[in-house]
């Protein structure tokens, strides 16, 4: 199977996004994730953060970046996370298949939301993803 690229985007880049561009990369194999914001807060939840060390999937190298940082990237696939990011999509230079999944934001909530967040993007979008991609 050849190498396939996925595009993780939501409004801030910072909790839904980087936890399921982590798992992605954990535990899909032959597919490689990035994570973006249309708005993108400049940095990750520290809850976010957490709930990945505790997986034992952080990398140092996630971190919160704008659009620009990735737009001329070739994905095979967009996945949007949160409606407003569904809503602003940009447009790519290249056309590229794009699919919205919508997870609630954990931001501002207890950590537990945190857990259940990243149980709830393994669950649910890394199937969608690895069936999407064939």
């Amino acid at each position: 199977m050849q190498h396939k690229k996925v595009l993780i985007l939501c409004t801030g880049n910072s909790c839904r996004s980087i936890i399921a561009e982590a798992l992605i990369n954990a535990e899909l194999e032959g597919i490689t994730a990035d994570s973006s914001g249309v708005k993108a807060s400049g940095k990750v939840n520290p809850n976010a953060k957490k709930v990945l060390k505790l997986e034992g999937i952080w990398r140092d190298s996630y971190h919160s970046k704008t659009i620009d940082a990735v737009i001329d990237i070739k994905y095979d696939l967009i996945v949007t996370v949160c409606n407003h990011a569904q809503e602003t999509c940009p447009i790519f230079p290249k056309p590229v298949k794009s699919i919205h999944i919508g997870f609630e934001d954990p931001d501002g909530q207890e950590y537990v939301a945190f857990e259940d967040t990243l149980t709830d993007i393994r669950a649910i979008l890394l199937p969608i993803i690895t069936k999407e991609i064939k």
